[in-house]
């Protein structure tokens, strides 16, 4: 009897260990908690419950960007009325810097409360009034410091009226408003609307879609869901596969608006709401689309090595960005094209006008498409009055040499392969085999074994250096030729920029080497008088009456003192090109062309 006691004791003992030591060494777990209460005020409110995390303090860290938009844009100064609880009562939590707090939890689970004022109404950033709410993961959830990869789970508590809740996060089965994300890098990259929007839905390549669209607008659900259906089928035919289950679009329509920024599973758009009603402005539309959509590949799975696992707390440096956002600029308008929304005149005007206004933004003699990208943290979304002369956008530029690329390939390989080709091979590489980024060299790599041939003279020549293409050269293996329909001119050019919108002319930026910069004119000179008359209006407009060579006696005001500025008129250097389909293309020359423009 006695031994069976015992039996007994050191079994419930035994129980008892196990229990602890399962206890001691359960993995830890975490979730947030949505709420809206006072929309009007422009506040989200965050509870994160943070269980079975060990040590007598846990860091929690908030990002200072977004992926897709380069730049610190300091989330934290956002963040107000931060407490931690353990049970219900607060313990001790401080800053140790500008966007990480410490929580003083001693071992036990832990509650995070905090406040996000959220009243930017763009892609990039989080809004709440009393008609929607908007929130980019990064600039609202903060998460524990070395924990990224840990799973959580996310509930939406609605304002009082409000029935619908749109995100790519997958919904947790039988909770209202509950999803789940694997890591935060998905919570990060999940966008969610949260309000009365309109749902449209469409189905490509056997995949659920849907438009979450805020805001009235004058588009025609049926027409709209049908043409966006054909823009994503298009961009899938470049890669062969739709890697998910679900997408969603986030389209904020609004009295004025344009831009994108792209996700893992979805997109945020912003539309003019009258814009659908144009067939400009439906067009444009429908090429935001198309390169947000593109992005679902092209830097979301396919992307520079730089560019994921991020660091979310200082600028992640990448040279690619020319490749990254100036392809997927580029294939935007091949989509368009091969799509049918696009003629074959409106697409070789598209050319044209890339090439034009590339070739005459001076910045493009001063820095490179690489350069460009790395620098994008400082110069693209912070431009200045000089940022024309000395900054060029990677989109633009990396959406040429994306062009170049592939009437390259479309040649080495008499037209049987062109860039869809090689960027299928890059994405089956590194995302699907790999599973990593590509580096500056392998990227090269993968074009060259499309050309059959070293690819680095164009690389340092175009890519890393500032060189100017022979366009007639590269078009011409597609059978397009260049002109320069201002070859010939011998009009004036001042060279710089006036604005009249307070009511006096005002220089608001002056062209590198023009008129104007040759003479000494400044930003912020307030143009008084010309040749002796006063006047109230953009004297460009009157320029052209002038000859090259004539001089301009300007009465200018600069910090309040008057002064007369002779201005002598230079001839325009300016380029306005046109693209043509050549008369006398040759068969190959076609056939290039014909694979090039239609679908693959």
């Amino acid at each position: 009897m006695q031994k069976t006691i015992c039996s007994r004791a050191w079994g419930v003992l035994l129980l008892l260990a196990l229990a602890l030591s399962s206890s001691a060494f359960a993995a830890p777990s975490l979730s947030y908690r949505l709420s809206m209460p006072e929309p009007h005020t422009h506040y989200f409110e965050v509870e994160m419950r943070l269980q079975g995390f060990k040590g007598k303090n846990l860091d929690v860290t908030m990002p200072v960007w977004a992926p897709g938009s380069y730049l610190i844009r300091e989330f934290p100064k956002n963040v107000e009325a931060f407490e931690a609880y353990v049970g219900n009562s607060r313990v001790n939590s401080f800053k140790t810097d500008k966007n990480t707090w410490r929580v003083a939890h001693g071992g036990k689970d832990v509650t995070v409360k905090y406040k996000v004022y959220a009243f930017e109404l763009s892609v990039r950033t989080s809004f709440i009034d009393a008609s929607h709410g908007y929130l980019n993961g990064t600039s609202v959830f903060m998460y524990p410091e070395g924990h990224k990869d840990l799973p959580s789970t996310l509930t939406v508590v609605p304002f009082k009226g409000w029935s619908k809740v749109s995100t790519g996060l997958p919904p947790v089965s039988g909770q209202a408003f509950t999803y789940k994300a694997p890591n935060y890098d998905v919570l990060a990259d999940s966008p969610i609307e949260i309000g009365n929007h309109e749902i449209l839905s469409f189905e490509s390549n056997g995949v659920k879609h849907e438009v979450a669209m805020y805001g009235e607008a004058n588009y025609d659900p049926a027409r709209l869901t049908a043409d966006m259906k054909k823009v994503t089928e298009e961009a899938t035919k470049v890669f062969g596969e739709l890697p998910l289950n679900y997408y969603l679009f986030i389209v904020h329509n609004l009295p004025a608006g344009g831009g994108g920024l792209e996700h893992l599973n979805s997109t945020t758009l912003h539309a003019t709401r009258t814009a659908y009603g144009t067939e400009r402005g439906y067009k444009g539309f429908l090429n935001l689309v198309a390169h947000e959509y593109f992005h679902l590949w092209n830097v979301k799975r396919l992307r520079p090595i730089a560019l994921g696992p991020f660091d979310y707390n200082q600028e992640n440096y990448s040279h690619m960005l020319w490749v990254s956002e100036g392809f997927t600029t580029y294939y935007a308008d091949v989509i368009m094209r091969r799509a049918g929304f696009t003629s074959e005149r409106e697409h070789l005007d598209k050319i044209a006008s890339s090439i034009t206004s590339v070739e005459n933004t001076p910045g493009n003699k001063v820095v490179s498409a690489a350069q460009s990208s790395f620098d994008a943290w400082i110069k693209q979304y912070r431009p200045d009055e000089n940022s024309y002369n000395t900054h060029l956008s990677y989109y633009s530029k990396g959406a040429l040499l994306g062009m170049l690329l592939d009437t390259e390939i479309l040649k080495a390989t008499n037209g049987t392969k062109s860039l869809d080709d090689a960027l299928r091979a890059l994405y089956e590489e590194y995302y699907k085999k790999k599973k990593r980024g590509f580096t500056d060299k392998e990227f090269q790599e993968g074009i060259e074994k499309f050309t059959g041939r070293s690819m680095n003279d164009f690389f340092q020549r175009y890519v890393y250096g500032k060189e100017t293409p022979d366009y007639n050269a590269f078009l011409g293996n597609v059978g397009i030729t260049l002109t320069d329909l201002n070859k010939t001119t011998n009009e004036p050019l001042l060279g710089a920029g006036i604005s009249t919108a307070s009511g006096r002319p005002m220089v608001t930026s002056v062209t590198r080497n023009g008129s104007a910069w040759q003479a000494g004119l400044n930003v912020n000179d307030e143009i008084i008088a010309m040749n002796g008359y006063r006047v109230t209006d953009d004297i460009n407009r009157q320029v052209p009456a002038y000859a090259v060579g004539d001089v301009l006696e300007l009465l200018i005001s600069r910090g309040g003192q008057l002064s007369i500025l002779p201005v002598t008129l230079l001839k325009d250097q300016t380029l306005k090109y046109r693209a043509d389909l050549a008369p006398t293309a040759t068969d190959a020359q076609k056939k290039n062309y014909l694979k090039w423009t239609s679908a693959k």
